[in-house]
């Protein structure tokens, strides 16, 4: 859900100025978590007190989201990748630290593994206007993902970004994958919140834009639709940001190790500079059919790493892997002149030699490990203990 601005994710003039200087694209992050009992698997509308319990210095940087038993953080604009490291770091243990003092536990799960009770809106005129409209989309403990922001120069360019995005975001999406259990079983799917997600009216690829101004006039008409109530219910899977001058990937799950999340935001900013400097060239972004994209999204969804994904290129189904070194071959020029490659080879290896989130759930599953384990398992792992 698009939640109110965070005071702390606004750029600084000097860090503005630093990327200027050196062209060079600001980065940041948004993370949704579960909050889940301290003792049962099941989801706990515990977000009030847990957001009591978060320290002073952090407080501008977590907010409630759409249920009771979610909370989201965001990080300030970073240009260095251990800079936002460090800041989702300790976000990540200050929340986690504040939900063990007020009764519950932070969860990094796409969605809600454990059955249990539907959890109830937060007390917001607007989530109330939406429960209204668009009736029980988002039942269980919540749906949770990962939103990586990347700076523009200008709205106008960012929407030709946005088409050159198109083809890559599936590969992005299965790297994220991270809820394959749903109420307790598995789903049979590596990302069961994306197929959870698409019913909303508004979700999924975004389509091919001629102009900013073909952008808005899109807005325009689907709030005249009814599809969505205002801007921020515009789900594309990228989009530009209602609130900062950055695109926003936004079709991933929340990836249970800071690692995996870390090597999202740098493969994302990577790709996005890289495709800025095709804007810039002058070539056109290819127009994949909307259906094909569909499929793309669903085998990522299906699949994650561990399976096929969709070769954007041929059409064909591809090992999903070897797209994702495909992307970072395409993207290893803009690591290296961020000074990123070293870390995101590190956290690539690790993520192959894992697994994503949804094959290390299931690896669990097929030890015998019952669905309460794994969650004790994804929370140990959310605040970096395993």
């Amino acid at each position: 859900m698009e939640a109110a601005a965070h005071g702390t994710t606004t750029i600084s003039p000097q860090l503005a100025a630093r990327a200027e200087r050196g062209d060079l694209l600001t980065l940041g992050m948004e993370e949704e978590y579960l909050l889940v009992d301290a003792v049962e698997p099941r989801g706990v509308e515990t977000v009030e007190a847990v957001l009591d319990e978060v320290p002073e210095e952090l407080r501008p940087s977590v907010q409630h989201e759409y249920l009771r038993s979610q909370i989201e953080v965001a990080s300030p604009p970073q240009l260095e990748l251990a800079g936002l490291y460090a800041a989702m770091s300790r976000l990540r243990t200050g929340v986690a630290d504040a939900a063990e003092r007020a009764g519950s536990r932070l969860v990094a799960a796409g969605a809600g593994p454990a059955a249990g009770p539907n959890t109830r809106l937060v007390d917001n005129p607007r989530y109330h206007r939406m429960r209204e409209r668009f009736g029980d989309l988002a039942p269980g403990q919540g749906l949770c993902g990962t939103h990586v922001h990347v700076s523009i120069p200008d709205p106008e360019t960012g929407v030709r970004v946005l088409n050159h995005l198109r083809p890559w975001l599936p590969v992005l999406q299965a790297a994220a994958a991270n809820s394959p259990l749903f109420g307790g079983h598995d789903t049979g799917y590596a990302s069961w919140r994306s197929m959870m997600w698409e019913r909303w009216p508004t979700v999924g690829p975004t389509p091919y834009l001629h102009s900013h101004e073909h952008y808005l006039t899109l807005l325009a008409d689907l709030r005249a639709s009814g599809a969505m109530l205002d801007d921020g219910m515009l789900y594309w899977y990228a989009r530009l940001s209602a609130n900062y001058p950055t695109v926003e990937l936004r079709m991933g799950d929340v990836t249970p190790t800071l690692d995996d999340a870390i090597l999202l935001a740098a493969l994302a900013r990577a790709l996005v500079t890289t495709l800025l400097n095709e804007v810039r060239s002058g070539a056109e972004a290819p127009d994949v059919p909307h259906p094909l994209l569909m499929a793309a999204h669903w085998r990522a969804a299906k699949d994650g790493l561990e399976g096929l994904g969709l070769d954007m290129a041929s059409r064909e189904p591809r090992p999903a892997w070897r797209l994702l070194r495909q992307l970072v071959a395409y993207v290893r020029p803009e690591l290296e002149r961020y000074g990123d490659l070293e870390l995101t080879t590190v956290l690539l290896d690790r993520l192959r030699s894992r697994g994503t989130g949804a094959a290390r759930q299931r690896a669990l599953l097929a030890k015998g490990t019952p669905v309460a384990g794994v969650v004790d398992w994804l929370a140990r792992t959310t605040r970096g203990e395993t």
